[in-house]
């Protein structure tokens, strides 16, 4: 496969690297790289090849630290319960996913051969980590207002001037199924759920977590529901958990004389992993 021209990604993101290195690493997914050194071992090298997970963890902090400042100016009046609901819809996959496609991410990115195979140019959690780990890249390379003016104009601007329009009460999508139970659950009088991984499945660099969420009421010992989900990540396992546990107290309330048998426990897998 041809190598894209990078020199169109700066351009939509409106930033001329300096290190260019930093914007190829910021594309290299840990497939590629782990790939690469299996390459050199075999040749008696012992070669260290950089991916962008780093990246992408810092990444996370400069889009956070832009879209709570841009919140708490735009919105003075609105108490910290509700400006964190705001972020958290604004940061979440389902939200990130929309510029990371504008983008074409998945087009550039570095993959090792299985996941090429597999379809990873069009999975949501690669785009996203991609450009998560951009915004850091952007960041090391020339401070922090290129990545600010990209993610005000690119990433947040458009929901944000949406969000402006709204009534303060008006409930936002769902974007975090573990805080979305968490209060259901104690509005029910359930205890707080648990959460276990029951399964690892997949080589390193595509794992498939299988997390277990349990549900009791405050005055027994034993579980009333469980049920499991699917994620690449721990993280995204007990989202996918949480968003069937979350359906089954909803279901509660609208059939009240249905609590002495359950729904049956259901896998869920939350977006794309």
């Amino acid at each position: 496969m041809k190598a894209p021209d990078l020199g169109k990604l700066e351009t939509a993101l409106g930033h001329k690297f300096r290190d260019r290195g930093l914007l190829e690493l910021a594309l290299t997914h840990s497939s590629f790289a782990r790939e690469a050194e299996s390459q050199f071992a075999s040749k008696g090298e012992d070669v260290s090849i950089g991916d962008n997970e780093q990246l992408e963890f810092l990444g996370d902090a400069v889009l956070g630290l832009v879209t709570s400042e841009e919140l708490y100016q735009r919105f003075p009046k609105f108490a910290e319960g509700q400006l964190s609901k705001l972020r958290a819809y604004l940061v979440s996959e389902k939200h990130l996913i929309l510029a990371a496609r504008r983008l074409k991410i998945g087009r550039y990115l570095r993959l090792g051969r299985g996941e090429e195979m597999s379809g990873g140019r069009e999975k949501v959690a690669l785009q996203v980590d991609a450009l998560e780990a951009l915004l850091a890249a952007m960041y090391l390379d020339a401070g922090i207002e290129k990545p600010r003016a990209f993610i005000l104009e690119k990433v947040i601007g458009t929901e944000v001037r949406k969000l402006g329009r709204r009534r303060a009460d008006t409930p936002l999508p769902v974007t975090d199924y573990k805080s979305a139970l968490q209060e259901a659950a104690h509005a029910q009088g359930f205890a707080q759920p648990s959460y276990a991984v029951i399964r690892e499945q997949g080589p390193q660099h595509r794992k498939t977590f299988t997390v277990e969420v349990r549900m009791r009421r405050m005055d027994r010992n034993r579980p009333e529901y469980t049920t499991h989900g699917d994620g690449s990540t721990k993280k995204k396992g007990e989202q996918a958990a949480a968003q069937t546990a979350l359906k089954y107290l909803q279901s509660l309330n609208k059939k009240p004389t249905s609590r002495s048998r359950p729904p049956q426990q259901a896998k869920e897998v939350l977006l794309e992993s």
